[in-house]
């Protein structure tokens, strides 16, 4: 309660989000003013119904950004799960989608689909990383799925990120440096870690065409993502102190992971042509390489020779258990994007196209099965994936015809993977390969859409949008070791379609309000990591049953959003009500099969409703200098209806907080200098369906008060240096793993 009132009251004392003043609207489809929280300057880049926030470099100037996700994070009713500065699980949460359903947010970098829709889980993030925060430009996002030119994984939102485009003859640079001092049971030490970034661009004087590249070299050493704790054991063990008694847990704590050494380097290359009849040629390539490294897991426990103890049977505090789970690992990936897009006139229409690939040509990941074979270079095991990746291709027509803004398109997808895994007798060069198991599938889709924004006259605007979608999943499979020999089980072919209608109204209310009321229904169809996975019985020679669902249903919403915003001189309010019902969503249990083997499985739940309100106040110069966002929202999400375990009916949805706040005040002491304080705020969350798990540790979802500070002097008009700490009040929190504590950073950027 301490950190909800403290939230509630910055939310509503400390005016407000994403501002420029009313007058710098920019046109809409149908020529009336967008409704768009935020900047105001550069044109929406997604359509923007519904709620729809726009950042810009007023407020990437506030934030101290160590990745790109980092430039959005006081957004409204807005949450990235980012547990250290180059995390690659970096999962959106907007509303009510929550942590782990990845699958329900439709990501863009500069028109080309970086979502990674093989899975809907935390291991599932967009593709964040291959650009920089330097290179961003505008950051755009949608909640929920009010457009028709967006399928069903946009059941969450649209999120867009446009970078800097070529525009002139200009280099830039920037270097950063973080610092974290981390004390949590048995860790205590400071991680640190660096990033350089570099760009060029040449726009040719009188000529068509313009070019612009850039680098970047990040690194970081982020905290231990997991503590180990004892499992009760019988008999005798060896006498050790050192364990941690945590009151909040069921066990002692005896170790942690190892630190995560993180490195990535990025490459991006921009090149675009202009014609004199008003085409436009654009060709984007990024490649993206990571290399994380754990191999210093921690063991809190010390024998009574004065040796430490990593593994085996100990006795504690008058009981016998097991230390177990400590383990090495490393892994390699290399990942591109190679996109063309093209744009201009077709017999009186605008027409706009685009295709992209994106691939991942490696991904090797190799782990110890113990604490002993780590050290040792011993036994374990290898995932590689095979070239998985995805197709997307997206073609647009629109024109004006009178009050009509007639728009439609088509776009498609289409994504595969393929892993495996092997058993090795040494773990780090995966020497002695024996295959352990197998999964692969491929999913595609292709959609259908067209929309009409009429302009009705006095500020009024309908927008009405249908969308059909055909999907299909085959090839799907897989495979383990029976009888010494590889066997696979083939899953059926999947196919299906969905027909989305959507309506926004927009109109100018007598009191000078501004409103947008809007409705769309949306179908997301499974995955290949929903579908595709299971156990393979090795005594039936078949896929376990109990281990996956050949039925899983598309989850299918209903949804609603009012918008009200009214300008009250240098200050404008907003305010957004939402309502979403889902019928089939889709959810992972865990549970035993008939076998005792604790399995995870996709399953449908019936009905999962949620409704919220979101406040959001903007206001610029409230005194000189000052501009103040601030950002309020309640969400009670709720599962309604659960056949296969009616005990989560009515119980709150897992992973979504009831509030939210979060905010920024920016000051501009003088020309050269600028301060910001940002909040970051949630209320704490069920950890599990039945809304049984709830916790304030390790292993929980827990409720955060995160409070950010940043101060910017320009040196020159070419360079400026920047210092800033995130998490002043080093608030302890948790997303199941460990969230940064207190962090340090620095950064000096140079523009010629």
């Amino acid at each position: 309660m301490r950190t909800l009132s403290i939230a509630l009251a910055a939310g509503l004392v400390a005016v407000p989000a994403f501002a420029q003043p009313p007058a710098d609207t920019a046109p809409d489809e149908a020529g009336g003013a967008i409704l768009v929280v935020g900047q105001r300057i550069a044109p929406f880049t997604v359509a923007p119904r519904g709620l729809a926030v726009s950042l810009g470099q007023a407020q990437f100037d506030a934030i101290n950004a160590a990745n790109v996700e980092d430039l959005m994070k006081y957004a409204p009713n807005f949450y990235v799960r980012k547990r250290f500065a180059g995390d690659d699980n970096a999962v959106v949460a907007l509303r009510g989608a929550n942590t782990i359903q990845s699958a329900r947010t439709i990501v863009l970098v500069d028109g080309f689909l970086v979502s990674n829709f093989l899975g809907n889980r935390w291991d599932y993030p967009p593709k964040w990383n291959v650009v920089g925060p330097s290179e961003v430009r505008q950051f755009d996002i949608v909640y929920g799925p009010y457009s028709a030119r967006y399928g069903g994984n946009s059941m969450g939102g649209v999120i867009s990120v446009s970078t800097q485009p070529p525009e002139g003859t200009a280099v830039q640079a920037s270097v950063q440096a973080m610092f974290q001092p981390y004390r949590e049971y048995g860790v205590d030490e400071s991680f640190a870690g660096t990033s350089a970034e570099a760009s060029a661009s040449w726009k040719q004087a009188s000529g068509p065409w313009r070019v612009r590249a850039g680098v970047r070299h990040f690194e970081n050493v982020g905290q231990p993502m997991s503590f180990n704790l004892l499992t009760p054991a019988t008999g005798t063990g060896t006498p050790v102190t050192g364990a941690y008694a945590d009151d909040r847990l069921a066990t002692p704590v005896f170790g942690a992971a190892s630190p995560v050494h993180v490195a990535q380097d990025q490459a991006r290359l921009r090149l675009g042509y202009e014609s004199a009849d008003g085409w436009t040629v654009e060709a984007l390539g990024f490649l993206w390489l990571t290399r994380q490294t754990l191999t210093d897991p921690r063991s809190f426990l010390t024998g009574t020779d004065g040796h430490p103890l990593t593994q085996g049977k100990v006795s504690f505090a008058g009981q016998t258990w097991n230390a177990t789970g400590l383990s090495f690992s490393t892994m390699r990936r290399t990942e591109y994007l190679a996109g063309l897009k093209l744009a201009g006139p077709v017999a009186g229409w605008a027409l706009s196209a685009n295709l992209s690939h994106y691939g991942i040509p490696r991904q090797d990941s190799r782990s110890s099965t113990s604490y002993a074979t780590g050290a040792t270079n011993g036994a374990g095991t290898r995932t590689v994936q095979h070239d998985p990746g995805w197709w997307t291709g997206d073609v647009t027509l629109d024109r004006r015809l009178g009050a009509h803004r007639l728009a439609a398109g088509l776009n498609a997808n289409r994504y595969e993977t393929a892993q495996e895994t092997v058993n090795t007798s040494h773990w780090r060069s995966a020497a002695d390969p024996a295959f352990n198991a197998a999964t692969y599938g491929k999913t595609s889709l292709w959609g259908l859409w067209a929309e009409d924004a009429i302009a009705l006259g006095e500020g009024v605007t309908l927008t009405a949008g249908l969308r059909y979608d055909r999907w299909r999943a085959f090839a799907g499979g897989i495979a383990a070791l029976s009888g010494g020999a590889r066997v696979d089980a083939r899953y059926p072919a999947r196919h299906g379609d969905s027909v989305s209608p959507k309506l926004s109204l927009q109109a100018a209310l007598p009191g000078a309000i501004d409103a947008q009321l809007s409705f769309g229904t949306a179908t997301r169809f499974p995955t290949v990591g929903e579908l595709f996975q299971g156990r393979f019985d090795t005594i039936a020679g078949a896929i376990d049953p109990d281990s996956f669902d050949p039925n899983l249903r598309p989850e299918k919403s209903r949804d609603a959003n009012l918008i009200l915003a009214r300008t009250f001189g240098r200050l404008r309010a907003t305010a957004s009500l939402f309502w979403q019902d889902i019928d089939d969503a889709i959810f992972s249990f865990s549970g035993l099969n008939q076998f005792g083997t604790v399995v995870s499985s996709y399953k449908n739940i019936d009905r999962v409703r949620q409704v919220g309100i979101e406040l959001i106040l903007e206001a610029k110069d409230v005194l000189p200098g000052l501009d103040v966002d601030s950002n309020l929202a309640w969400t009670d999400a709720q599962t309604l209806r659960n056949a296969a375990n009616p005990a989560a009916d009515g119980a709150q949805f897992p992973r979504i907080p009831r509030w939210r706040s979060n905010g920024n005040i920016r000051y501009r002491l003088a020309d050269p200098v600028k301060l910001s304080l940002g909040w970051r705020f949630a209320s704490r969350p069920n950890s599990d369906l039945l809304g049984l798990v709830r916790g304030d540790a390790y292993g929980f979802q827990t409720e955060y008060l995160f409070v950010d500070a940043r101060a910017s002097v320009a040196l020159n008009r070419a360079v400026e240096l920047s210092l800033g700490v995130d998490n002043i009040l080093n608030d302890r929190a948790y997303v199941s793993h460990p969230l940064p504590q207190r962090t340090f950073v620095a950064d000096i950027k140079a523009r010629f």
